[in-house]
Formats: C-alpha cells, sequence, structure tokens
C-alpha cells in the first residue's frame, strides 16, 4: 500500500504542507478493520501498538505528503475569507481494490497548522468518539457519509470548556472538497485557481459533466443533486447537521463534520442542539432551506468560471423539488407504502403532526407504527393510525407487504444522544467498554438481539441531552 495525493498537483495557494504533532503516548482506541480492507490497507502494522503510532502523526505512511487544505466559508451566515484545516492534515489518497475509487485519509486533532487561527489545533477525545460512532452509525443507515477509520488516544490533555483527555481520529472521504473551497478563490478573484479547482472537482467526482456544453454548470447541477439526496436522508432518519456551514457542505454530498449533531428524540420540526446556534438557523426542519442557501454561494462563486446567472438560479429552483422527491420516497418506505399513490405526502404529514402533537419519540414511533399491524385493540395512534392502515390495506402486498417494508428500514438501535454521551464520558475514565458495546450495536441498526433492548429505548427524562457543544 503506498499513498498518493493529487493535491499536490495543484498550485500551492490550495494547500500548505505541514508537520504534524506527535502524541506522547497513543493509544488506539477503535481500528475499522472493515473499512480498512475497503480501501486495501493490508501492509499497515497488524498490532494496535503499531495502528495507534500510524495514526496519532508518529509514523509517516508511504508516499503520502501532508497537508492541510486552503478554504473560507460561511460561518452561521458571517463570511470568513480564509478558515482552512486548522486542526486537520490530509495523509494521501487511496485507490479502493474494491470498488475503484479515490479516497482522502486524513487526520483531525492532529495539531497546528498555519490556518489554526491561535488554536492548539488538538481534539479532544469526546469529538474522537462522537464522529466515529456517528459517521459510522449513519454509514450503515445508508446516508452518505465520511467515515472512521481510527481513534486513537494522544496520552496527552487538552483544555476545552475543562481539561479532558485529547485523541485523534482518522477519518476518509471521497475528498474534503466543499463550498468553502470554491469561496476561497472567489474571495481573492482568482478566476483561473477557480477553472482549476472546478475541473479538479469534476474530475474526481463527478466526470460525466466534463463533456457538457457548459461543465461549470452541469457540474453545479449535480452538486444540487447530491446535496437534496442527502438532506432528504438527514431528514428522514431524523439527524440534526447542527452546524450547516458552507465549509461544513461537502461538494461530493456526503456528511461532512461530526460536530454539534444529534439525532432527534422527540420529534420537533424546530428542534435545535447546538450550543452556538442561539437563533435556530440550523435546526431540524431548517436543513433543506440551509442546504440551498449553501449552494447558491457556490453558484455565486462558479458563475466566475462559466454560465449565466439565470442558469444558475434555474439548477438551483431544482433543489426543492429533489430534495422533496427523495424525502418522501424515504419517508413512504418508512410507513410501509410499497407503491406510490395521491395523498402520501399528506399521509406523511400528518404523521409527522401527530408525533410533535405528542411529543414522541421519533425513530421508535415507526418500530411502534409497524407493530400495529396485526394488532386488534384500541389504537395507539389516534385517527392517524386507521387512515395509515386503510392506506396500506389499499397497496399491492397489503399489509404483509409493508410489514416487510418497515422491518427492512427502520433502525431498532440509533446512536442516541444520551448513549453517545454516556460512551464519552466513561472513555475519559478510561472505560471503553460503553463505546465497544454501542460501537458493535450501531454496527447492526436492524437486529433485535436478546440484551440488547435498552440501545432502542428512548431516553428517560433525567436521560436526555439537550444540547450538544462542539468540543474542538
Amino acid at each position: 500500500m503506498r499513498l498518493t495525493n493529487s493535491y499536490r498537483e495543484l498550485p500551492s495557494e490550495f494547500y500548505a504542507r505541514i508537520q504534524t504533532a506527535t502524541a506522547p503516548n497513543p493509544v488506539l482506541i477503535a481500528w475499522n478493520r472493515e473499512l480498512a480492507s475497503h480501501l486495501g490497507l493490508d501492509e499497515l502494522p497488524a498490532d494496535a501498538a503499531g495502528l495507534a503510532r500510524v495514526f496519532s502523526c508518529g509514523e509517516p505512511l508511504a508516499g503520502g505528503e501532508t497537508l492541510a487544505l486552503a478554504y473560507a466559508g460561511h460561518q452561521f451566515g458571517h463570511f470568513v475569507p480564509q478558515l482552512g484545516d486548522g486542526r486537520a492534515a490530509l495523509l494521501g489518497e487511496v485507490v479502493s481494490p474494491v470498488d475503484g475509487r479515490r479516497y482522502d485519509i486524513q487526520l483531525k486533532g492532529s495539531g497546528q497548522t498555519p490556518y489554526s487561527r491561535q488554536g492548539d489545533g488538538k481534539s479532544s477525545l469526546g469529538p474522537v468518539i462522537r464522529e466515529y460512532l456517528l459517521s459510522e452509525a449513519m454509514h450503515r443507515l445508508g446516508v452518505p457519509t465520511t467515515r472512521a477509520l481510527a481513534a486513537v488516544a494522544t496520552g496527552e490533555r487538552v483544555v476545552r470548556e475543562r481539561e479532558e483527555p485529547g485523541g485523534v481520529l482518522t477519518r476518509v472521504a471521497s475528498s474534503h472538497l466543499r463550498v468553502g473551497s470554491f469561496q476561497f478563490f472567489a474571495a481573492r478573484n482568482q478566476r483561473d485557481a477557480l477553472q482549476r479547482l472546478t475541473r479538479y472537482a469534476i474530475t474526481r467526482h463527478y466526470p460525466e459533466t466534463a463533456g457538457a456544453a457548459q461543465p461549470a454548470l452541469a457540474f453545479f447541477s449535480a452538486v444540487v443533486e447530491a446535496q437534496a439526496r442527502l438532506v432528504a436522508h438527514w431528514m428522514a432518519i431524523g439527524f440534526v447537521h447542527g452546524v450547516m456551514n458552507t465549509d461544513n457542505c461537502a461538494i461530493s454530498g456526503e456528511t461532512l463534520d461530526y460536530g454539534p449533531c444529534a439525532f432527534l428524540d422527540e420529534f420537533h420540526i424546530d428542534k435545535v442542539f447546538s450550543s452556538i446556534d442561539r437563533h435556530g438557523r440550523y435546526a431540524y426542519g431548517q436543513q433543506a432551506n440551509m442546504a440551498q442557501w449553501n449552494l447558491a454561494r457556490l453558484a455565486e462563486c462558479l458563475m466566475r468560471v462559466g454560465g449565466q446567472q439565470g442558469e444558475y438560479e434555474a439548477a438551483l429552483d431544482r433543489f426543492q423539488a429533489r430534495f422533496e422527491d427523495h424525502y418522501f420516497t424515504l419517508m413512504r418506505e418508512r410507513l410501509g407504502l410499497t407503491c406510490q399513490q395521491a395523498g402520501d405526502r399528506g399521509l406523511v404529514s400528518a404523521w409527522l403532526q401527530h408525533l410533535q402533537d405528542h411529543r414522541l419519540d421519533y425513530n421508535h414511533s415507526f418500530r411502534q407504527l409497524a407493530r400495529r399491524i396485526d394488532q386488534d385493540d384500541p389504537p395507539v395512534f389516534d385517527d392517524f393510525e386507521a387512515r395509515w392502515l386503510q392506506r396500506i390495506d389499499d397497496q399491492p402486498g397489503g399489509r404483509q407487504a409493508a410489514a416487510e417494508q418497515m422491518a427492512a428500514v427502520n433502525p431498532v438501535v440509533i446512536p442516541r444522544n444520551h448513549q453517545v454521551e454516556r460512551a464519552i464520558q466513561a472513555a475519559f475514565g478510561g472505560d471503553l467498554r460503553p463505546f465497544e458495546e454501542l460501537r458493535q450495536r450501531l454496527a447492526e441498526p436492524l437486529s433485535e438481539r436478546p440484551g440488547w433492548e435498552p440501545y432502542a429505548k428512548p431516553p428517560l427524562a433525567h436521560e436526555r441531552v439537550t444540547m450538544t457543544f462542539y468540543g474542538t
């Protein structure tokens, strides 16, 4: 296995060459063997100590050149012309022997870079554990996402709200290009660099658009589609990203940066978890709007490369319809609707309204509803239940088909906020058992097994996590 790095072929203003910080006493917390095999990383050390050294910056990987990428971004609506990888280091890229795709391998929490803006470039172990658990859970749930290859405790202490153990996450992504990557050069009026970045992004992610009459516009349309699909997945599964800044909006259409994110417990359309989102800009129900807003910022950059404003506006206007198509398809599946009928969108809306009015747990309620298919006792979900049963009785396969569909898509186990927090706090004290148990259960989200029942239940009132923090 030998890394490559296609970013090195870009001009020097696209990145900075960096030297990562060495961890004083690295200990491997988690190693994703399945992902490592997919990436063809078969020549890495087989022992935990060797892997800990490699993925805590202690031993370089052959062929790579450690880089911090430059980008800008709108953060909560305010433009910052230079952000960049302030605590991340791109080790290089591999081409998977399984699917032939190119993947970035990046460390998070590996020390200062020229973009650190006076930060220490380190990470607490908490965000490392959170991203490992949530990104792998999202992958298992079929949501486009970056993934976690390794988690390492560094053996040092970092100071955030308090002193905490340090950690490094190894993240795998189709790339780390984001809307903010384009904004970086647009803000500097570097049209040649913007053109080069666009060509690079097209080649890497959407090569089918290269032969279009207007490649930049075709590329933009492809990104619109990818973002519409992504946010539809978030909404359908009850995920709140929490910080949809343009520097966290990946061109690939993958979920990028698991900061103050969370899964809904009780359903509410305006739910906010992030401690820094004081005005609900990135609330659960705002996510499609904010994705479209981010895409408008990308369009402003790409218009400098080619195409007219009206053409980009027309492509952007397709976002909402594409989002709704993806979202209602996913929601029909979750409700056991095996075909499309008039009135289905109204049925989905009625279901969500019922959940919100009665403050019901979002994911757990789908499993409860599925159990109502064979019940003759009084309804649990009031008038909605009769309406829903009549709808599934009218479809091919009837209730049996609905039951099979719901069992195939509605998870038993999700990374609930209180369970993730419990794993983090235990790890701070040196106990990794809660993390490992949750990790194992999240790998099989549709499984119902004896002894796994606590992981399927909503939190009790005193267990609820109502606010999440960056921890960076």
